[in-house]
């Protein structure tokens, strides 16, 4: 995807001439610009491969109306969870919290998912769950992380086949740095994976520059 701040002046110029004279031949255009048809060829296709412009054969070029913001934000809605997820990070509900932080220090992930003994999910543990139990003089070792974890019904989660867009909206809405990815189940929710904030800048990025 071509985003719109990355078009040059004479992908712009091109854009303009559609706009008031489509539909209109590639090679009108490059006599409006005073190049050749080969010049022009790459300027066209990278527009109508980053949904600027759309061709019809024996008609021509012809302007979609849809701005790079729009254009970036239909390409969005087709990212999903399945396609940039990360191996979960799990921890026992038995565990202690001090078993937890060198899990998650090792693992150097934010948050940790807590699961039964039939593993499925039952909490999760952030930096700051974690953080706060270490304030004191309590013994780490002592405390279970069930003590400390967020519980059910209280975790927000999502599904492989969610919007990566709905996703990000849930980690903003929520101030948090990761949802567990999982599948309903009749005895209850098993961890399939996680999606950070990591995932989807990358996929974001990767989206935003893609040719």
């Amino acid at each position: 995807m071509v985003s719109e701040i990355e078009l040059n002046k004479r992908q712009e110029k091109i854009l303009e001439i559609v706009k008031e004279n489509g539909p209109i031949t590639g090679e009108n255009i490059a006599e409006q610009l005073n190049l050749t048809r080969a010049t022009l060829r790459p300027d066209l296709a990278i527009l109508t491969m980053a949904g600027y412009l759309d061709a019809r054969p024996r008609v021509g070029y012809f302007y979609t109306g849809k701005t790079g913001a729009q254009l970036l934000t239909e390409n969005m809605k087709k990212l999903f969870v399945k396609d940039y997820q990360s191996i979960p990070v799990v921890v026992k509900e038995n565990v202690s919290v001090y078993d937890a932080i060198v899990t998650m220090f090792l693992e150097d992930v934010g948050t940790l998912f807590v699961i039964d003994e039939k593993s499925l999910l039952v909490g999760v543990l952030s930096r700051k769950d974690l953080l706060r139990a270490s304030i004191g003089k309590q013994e780490l070792s002592a405390i279970p992380v069930n003590i400390i974890m967020t519980r059910m019904p209280n975790i927000t989660v999502c599904k492989k086949d969610d919007l990566l867009l709905d996703v990000a909206q849930k980690l903003i809405d929520k101030q948090i740095d990761s949802l567990p990815i999982v599948k309903e189940t009749d005895e209850g929710l098993e961890v399939l994976g996680r999606i950070t904030k990591t995932n989807l800048t990358k996929a974001f990025v990767a989206l935003a520059g893609e040719k």
